[in-house]
């Protein structure tokens, strides 16, 4: 018995020394083959440390940029290898010149963007992927724009607040959990678009916009820039800046205390006057930087639902909220949030950046307040104008409401003969004492095609005429008048 004990260990010690030569050579040979896959793939490449230790590989043969993933329980042996991509701008660190590879070759990215390749074109989603987007402010109305940009296909994203998750804002933020309570809103962000998006390049910044930081958050010339901040004055010093630097941005106004989805408009800062912190913002900025308008904004028509709570201390008595601010300038007082409010406001906000850098032309309706009874009197000018010139209005082929369409969406309360691109808006209603529409063809009938807004003067002069004579006096008048007829029967379908 004894002697059997001893042959079924020499066996058992045979079987285990057996098993980890077995291993000991495959682990040689694993490493063997990735020093020559190390080999092959840096033949011809420029190597370049990122940030986290990583190594990015460029090709200079395949014009692709690779990441080797090393693995800190095997170090130096080559984990996965992957397509990165993509933005058309320099990665930190790289040699000048040296662009992201197409993010869109990669066939689970192309997956994952297929509706909006189908929707914009292979060719536009490409700019939208090789863009720079910079966000500022990444509470209710940040996090959902950053979101959707993201899940768009941007390339290149840079996160920025200084402000931590509370409790209390869950019930507005994109993606933050009970978990990410206490962590900065920046890095929340990063965390959890990483898992969305991986291949997109997020950079996270806990700071405070101010001017000491403009040229580090600003700098790299981003595609454009989202103002997210609800802080008046960090807000006017980024618009300033922006403008300043020739960069597109978008801000928006004030999302809290309204709850009327179907109000929210994107226009000029200078036609948001119903909102109380774009006429503050607007009157800084005219007053401290001398911009008058030329910056769009995301707002809402609707007037506040609530105003600011009263600040209570922890006495229970109401106290000054200036003595309990750990920033200067910012607001202690809480405004009640309708979580869906903000959340629409970063969407519009990510829809406009998303179409513009894509180049789709999209027309945002104008801010025009008139009711159905300024269009009635535009509309019953129009027919006794075509009694008094044509002897009947039996070719007036519009009603109330396409009067208001042309009125409203395809000359923004303008005379056609008015070349300034400043929006009527809320001034429109006196402009409409000096309108009237009249047949641009007049061998045509009155219909949304073929019916322009001008002044009295205007109108006159333009019945002595002929679309003809206005083609050879006036080829720029002409071209610009027939491109929005044009858009009036693409839309009508005529």
């Amino acid at each position: 018995m004894a002697e059997r004990s001893k042959q079924w260990l020499l066996v058992g010690t045979g079987a285990l020394l057996g098993s980890l030569s077995t291993v000991a050579l495959i682990n040689l040979l694993s490493r063997w083959a990735g020093k020559r896959q190390v080999k092959r793939l840096l033949t011809g490449c420029s190597v370049i440390a990122d940030r986290s230790g990583g190594l990015s590989v460029w090709s200079h043969q395949k014009k692709t940029r690779n990441e080797i993933f090393l693995t800190r329980d095997s170090p130096g042996k080559l984990g996965k290898e992957k397509l990165f991509g993509s933005c058309g701008t320099r990665y930190n660190g790289a040699p000048d010149g040296l662009v992201y590879s197409n993010l869109l070759k990669d066939e689970v990215v192309s997956e994952q963007l297929t509706r909006n390749i189908q929707f914009f074109g292979m060719e536009s989603q490409q700019k939208v992927t090789e863009s720079y987007v910079v966000v500022i402010g990444l509470g209710g109305v940040g996090s959902h724009a950053a979101s959707m940009l993201l899940r768009s296909g941007v390339g290149r994203l840079l996160l920025v607040d200084f402000d931590q998750v509370s409790l209390s804002s869950l019930n507005r933020h994109a993606v933050a959990m009970r978990d990410d309570v206490g962590i900065p809103k920046a890095l929340c962000l990063q965390k959890h678009f990483s898992a969305i998006f991986p291949e997109c390049r997020i950079e996270a910044r806990v700071q405070l916009y101010d001017a000491s930081s403009e040229e580090e958050i600003l700098s790299g010339q981003p595609d454009f820039v989202l103002d997210c901040i609800d802080n008046i004055d960090t807000k006017v010093a980024l618009l300033a800046a922006c403008v300043r630097r020739g960069l597109r941005v978008l801000s928006a106004m004030g999302a809290g205390a309204r709850a009327d989805p179907t109000r929210i408009r994107v226009a000029d800062l200078r036609e948001s006057s119903i909102d109380p912190l774009s006429r503050s913002v607007r009157h800084r900025l005219r007053k401290d930087y001398g911009i008058e308008g030329g910056i769009p904004v995301v707002f809402s028509l609707e007037k506040p639902k609530v105003k600011l709570l009263p600040f209570k201390g922890l006495t229970g008595q109401e106290e000054n909220p200036s003595d309990y601010q750990i920033v200067p300038g910012f607001r202690v007082r809480i405004i009640p949030v309708l979580g869906t409010i903000p959340a629409i406001f970063g969407q519009v906000m990510a829809s406009y950046v998303v179409t513009q850098l894509a180049g789709l032309c999209v027309q945002t309706e104008p801010v025009v307040n008139l009711d159905l009874d300024h269009y009635r009197i535009l509309h019953q000018r129009l027919l006794e104008h075509e009694e008094l010139t044509y002897g009947s209005a039996i070719q007036v082929l519009v009603d109330v409401e396409e009067v208001m369409y042309v009125v409203k969406e395809l000359w923004h309360g303008r005379s056609a003969r008015d070349h300034s691109k400043k929006d009527v808006g809320r001034k429109m209603w006196r402009s409409v004492n000096e309108l009237m529409l009249v047949r641009w063809d007049k061998s045509r009938p009155a219909t949304v095609n073929n019916l322009i807004p001008l002044k009295f003067t205007e109108a006159e002069a333009h019945e002595s005429t002929t679309v003809d004579r206005i083609k050879e006096e006036e080829p720029e008048f002409y071209t610009m008048v027939t491109s929005v007829l044009k858009r009036a029967e693409e839309e009508f379908a005529l």
